[in-house]
């Protein structure tokens, strides 16, 4: 018969241990960040990112699973800049962009964002896409990475036609798919490795660009982009 007063057990929570635990998963998305750039999906090994984080393979099957959750993993942390479970649109930068005055402010904060984000992710996202032809779980990877940069594009275009109308004769979905391909990642891939623009000057470009193409004639006031040298 169970003792009446005395308070439940609790289970036991070790904070040490979670921390413990936190450094690993953050040590093999490290690893496995570096191998993705370096090798690619078909060079980089599980058994590869386990040995460069100084852990077993099980251990890394037990945290992701799959190698295109450990990669799905490494993408959404770079696309952040942090392994907190935060959001993305929910964290403070997005907040601050609402409060814009005018449409170039709006698009000029996201264009810093979006650059960041795609010097940190571009190269692990392109990743995911050169084995989705012969990888079912990376074909669903890189339908899922699709559609969320649709779900970005909309909140853009959302917080976009707050502050100015769409050029007349776009559409709101038409307003999706520009910022959606100003956004694609093997485009900063090559203009930055390519032709060697800074991510500086690419977020001016997105900015630039989607005022130009997305609002009308007297609302377009951003200024254009410098030339190669700009930082």
């Amino acid at each position: 018969m169970a003792d009446v007063g005395r308070p439940a057990r609790r289970p036991y929570r070790s904070s040490r241990r979670e921390g413990q635990a936190r450094r690993t998963r953050r040590r093999v998305i490290e690893a496995a960040t570096a191998a993705f750039l370096e090798r690619g999906w078909g060079g980089a090994t599980v058994r590869a990112v386990a040995a460069a984080a100084g852990v077993s393979v099980p251990t890394v099957e037990a945290l992701f699973g799959t190698k295109a959750r450990l990669l799905k993993a490494a993408i959404d942390v770079a696309i952040a800049g942090d392994d907190e479970p935060v959001p993305v649109l929910d964290r403070p930068w997005a907040t601050a962009a609402r409060q814009a005055r005018d449409a170039r402010e709006f698009l000029v904060a996201v264009g810093e964002v979006v650059a960041a984000a795609q010097q940190r992710s571009a190269g692990l996202v392109l990743a995911v896409f050169e084995g989705a032809a012969r990888d079912p779980d990376l074909a669903d990877l890189a339908e899922q990475m699709t559609a969320q940069r649709a779900g970005t594009a909309r909140w853009i275009v959302t917080g976009l036609v707050r502050l100015a109308p769409l050029r007349p004769g776009t559409s709101r979905a038409e307003a999706v798919d520009t910022v959606w391909l100003l956004m694609e990642p093997a485009l900063f891939d090559r203009v930055v490795r390519r032709r060697s623009w800074t991510p500086r000057r690419y977020a001016r470009w997105f900015a630039h660009s989607a005022l130009r193409l997305l609002t009308p004639d007297d609302a377009t006031t951003a200024t254009a982009p410098t030339s190669k040298g700009d930082s």
